[in-house]
């Protein structure tokens, strides 16, 4: 079975062909990067331009590089939520006409989804049920994958998430954006033990996150130190913040796992490309006799494949949608549509 993804949440124009969900025949993805890095960080109403500019283009090749043709897909699997609505929107009305103009089901997908869905492109072994470590830019969740379109929130964070605040962190100590990968290679020559930074506690909530009072302490402790003349070495200040960041992630998942009785623990996100949070994860699993899936680090990202991967379990599992379908900002994990 051919699955054409669209994806189109951030400032990644994606595409990607898959067969059976799991066999990725094409993944094409234009980022917007450098365009955004001037103003540190992702312009919405730039990044739905681009869209508009690229989708069509990345579609095609995506298409093309499969050796197949648009008529050989038996469905089109789109990301409709959640992300920047402009952005969304983008990919949601392209894949809309796709389908009206060629007569394919249209599969909606959720992002974070998505991402869950990057580790059985890697792992043809996983399977549900087994329990997800999600971090990225705009999302830090703990989840019980039940079924491959079956989720239950565990954990949440409640303010930022934590490569928002690997970002936040990085702004500070003067790195450009995306400023989590130049945390994580900075960290490698620093000592991580130099800063002692908050391990922030969600009170009642025992497998939820907050990041904000760790990155104000961050940006705390820098301007101080840039107010009173003194030096903060920035390797060992990415290297403190990396460790604490992945400490807390780490620590909360693998709680959960105990306490669910999860044996199987996967990482899926933006944040599963950072090396401390892996080597952390890796670490955690070995000592507890957890399995431990990670994706590679290409399929970490926002991509197409993850998708088309996602987009060909909801479609064997009656997961459709119509014309009517619309984009959201903000969207439960738990709900299909």
């Amino acid at each position: 079975m051919y699955i054409l993804g669209i994806e189109s949440s951030c400032d990644e124009t994606a595409a990607s062909v898959s067969l059976d969900g799991v066999n990725i025949l094409s993944s094409v993805v234009s980022t917007q990067i450098e365009e955004h890095k001037k103003y540190g960080g992702v312009v919405p109403e730039i990044a739905s331009r681009r869209h508009c500019e690229n989708i069509l283009d990345v579609v095609d090749e995506a298409i093309r590089k499969s050796g197949l043709t648009l008529e050989d897909m038996d469905a089109v699997a789109v990301t409709h939520a959640p992300g920047l609505i402009g952005a969304l929107l983008v990919g949601v009305n392209f894949a809309k006409g796709l389908c009206l103009a060629s007569g394919k089901p249209l599969v909606p997908v959720h992002h974070l989804t998505g991402h869950i869905a990057s580790n059985y492109i890697a792992h043809h072994d996983l399977k549900p049920p087994y329990l997800c470590l999600v971090a990225s830019g705009g999302h830090s969740h703990i989840v019980e994958v039940l079924d491959y379109t079956k989720f239950r929130i565990i954990g949440r964070t409640r303010d930022d998430a934590a490569g928002e605040c690997f970002d936040k962190c990085a702004r500070a100590l003067g790195f450009p954006y995306p400023g989590g990968v130049y945390i994580d290679k900075a960290s490698a020559d620093g000592n991580p033990d130099t800063y002692p930074l908050p391990h922030p506690k969600v009170a009642g909530s025992e497998y939820d996150f907050s990041f904000s009072g760790l990155k104000t302490a961050v940006i705390n402790k820098v301007h101080n130190a840039q107010q009173k003349g003194e030096n903060i070495c920035c390797n060992d200040m990415a290297a403190s913040v990396q460790k604490t960041i992945s400490e807390i992630l780490v620590v909360k998942t693998i709680a959960a796992a105990k306490a669910y009785g999860y044996k199987k623990i996967a990482l899926a996100g933006g944040v599963s490309a950072n090396s401390g949070v892996r080597n952390a994860l890796s670490k955690a699993c070995a000592e507890n006799g957890f399995e431990v899936f990670m994706p590679p680090r290409e399929l970490c990202g926002d991509n197409g494949a993850m998708i088309a991967c996602q987009g060909y379990f909801n479609f064997i599992n009656g997961i459709r949608a119509d014309s009517s379908l619309n984009a959201a900002a903000t969207l439960s994990i738990e709900k299909p549509l």
